[in-house]
């Protein structure tokens, strides 16, 4: 009935109510489909945009968010009209938007392409959430390349399962990458690649348009990269012979500019102008951003959400430090979200930095204390030795930068590019890497 005071003439709906208001259309759909039916309007309202603009889709549990900045500056630097719709920002051209989802909702999406449309955009590149898979909010999409970076423990508060989760990603590439013979590029490296090949090959037994790209040099994959020198202030990465100088530094880094490299090749661009333009590439609001202090402390901001996520930037910390002389790690986890990873991420702080700090993310409906308890409920008793538990995140920052010394690396890690802290139902004004720079002072 709100919809129809709200002007609404056309109702669709998976049950009929009792009272039928006159003048109104009802139409009815089967059970558990009224998303997927949002999804086929949305697109026809705005005259099925995606056809109209080469559409790339990003999943994977790491990597989406870098991947879709990176292709989207380099398209940019080679003159085209771009889109993009990702966790931090969307854009249509020149302009942005604040983001409020990863994936956003059906209509959302198909009015930002159909704007990207006539703006005169060629591309768009998207970010493709487990949440936006599961909720249908890709159906009718015109995809022309799906990419896969990589899979791990995430968003179980929501999937249940591992399983759940890893079937849910798959079905992205069954649904809407296979079903169209749009072409999948597949992180060779990752563990579930093969499982992710035969699930599209159970659907698709004919399908065969599959691409790869790795950093393992038997693969012996034409899409292969390899560090060449990986230090604070950026890398060397050799592609395909070539050597590219950026400032972008880790290996995770080195995966997400191959995979750009692959999408922008099979979308056409000469191999030339994408090594070129790779090395311009600037870092990504809160993925591994680096701030150098007078007193040689390196302060270090990543958006590192996960177990598997945290393990890399630890990875790549590693090259240039000892971490359990050198590193001091500040992080905490979401409340309101998969309790077990917890455990997972406290150990893995703990047992890989000279200090750990424990303090507050984005505690939503929990306490804090309670999900610092969750975190700390795997430690050995060495580990437990160098934590510190601080609730406020602005006062753990602080200790951080106070108990570093020249040499020290401190990392700020979980919320990256935020800027607010989500407590007892507020969003507070709150920026890691704003505090951190004022802290060190660089």
């Amino acid at each position: 009935m709100d919809a129809i005071s709200a002007g609404a003439s056309v109702i669709v709906c998976e049950n009929l109510p009792l009272n039928i208001v006159p003048g109104i259309t009802y139409v009815q759909v089967p059970e558990n489909t009224s998303s997927y039916a949002l999804g086929l309007l949305a697109s026809s309202f705005f005259n099925n945009p995606s056809e109209k603009i080469k559409l790339v889709g990003v999943t994977g549990t790491n990597g989406k968010t870098s991947t879709v900045y990176y292709l989207t500056s380099l398209f940019k630097q080679l003159n085209f009209k771009v889109g993009m719709i990702s966790t931090i920002e969307n854009q249509i051209d020149n302009l942005r938007f604040p983001s409020t989802h990863t994936t956003p909702d059906a209509i959302t999406i198909n009015q930002l392409l159909s704007d990207m449309v006539d703006a005169g955009c060629e591309y768009c590149f998207m970010e493709v959430s487990s949440h936006g898979i599961a909720q249908n909010r890709l159906t009718a999409l015109d995809f022309d390349i799906g990419v896969f970076t990589n899979i791990s423990r995430d968003h179980l508060d929501y999937h249940g399962t591992f399983e759940n989760y890893l079937n849910t990603k798959q079905s992205f590439f069954t649904n809407h990458i296979a079903r169209l013979d749009a072409k999948s590029i597949i992180n060779f490296d990752n563990k579930y690649r093969q499982r992710m090949i035969e699930f599209i090959l159970d659907a698709w037994p004919e399908y065969n348009n599959f691409d790869y790209y790795s950093m393992d040099e038997s693969s012996l994959l034409d899409n292969y990269a390899h560090i060449v020198k990986d230090t604070i202030d950026g890398m060397t990465l050799e592609i395909g012979g070539d050597e590219i100088t950026t400032n972008l530094v880790g290996e995770f880094n080195a995966y997400n500019l191959l995979v750009t490299y692959c999408v922008a090749c099979h979308l056409g661009v000469d191999k030339s102008l994408i090594k070129r333009g790779l090395s311009s590439i600037q870092q990504v609001p809160g993925r591994f951003n680096v701030l150098k202090s007078k007193n040689s402390i390196v302060g270090i901001v990543d958006y590192a959400h996960t177990p598997d996520a945290l393990s890399k930037v630890i990875t790549s910390i590693r090259k240039f430090c000892d971490v359990e002389k050198d590193l001091i790690i500040v992080i905490g986890c979401g409340g309101n979200r998969d309790v077990g990873k917890r455990p997972l991420m406290g150990k893995m702080a703990a047992d890989n930095c000279a200090l750990s700090i424990f303090t507050s993310d984005n505690p939503r409906l929990e306490d804090p204390k309670s999900i610092i308890d969750d975190m700390c409920s795997d430690l050995s008793s060495e580990a437990i030795k160098k934590i510190k538990k601080i609730i406020n995140r602005e006062d753990a920052i602080r200790y951080a930068v106070d108990s570093a010394s020249p040499g020290s690396i401190v990392l700020v890690a979980g919320k990256g590019h935020e800027k607010f802290q989500d407590s007892n139902g507020e969003k507070i004004s709150f920026d890691d890497f704003s505090i951190l720079q004022k802290l060190l002072k660089p």
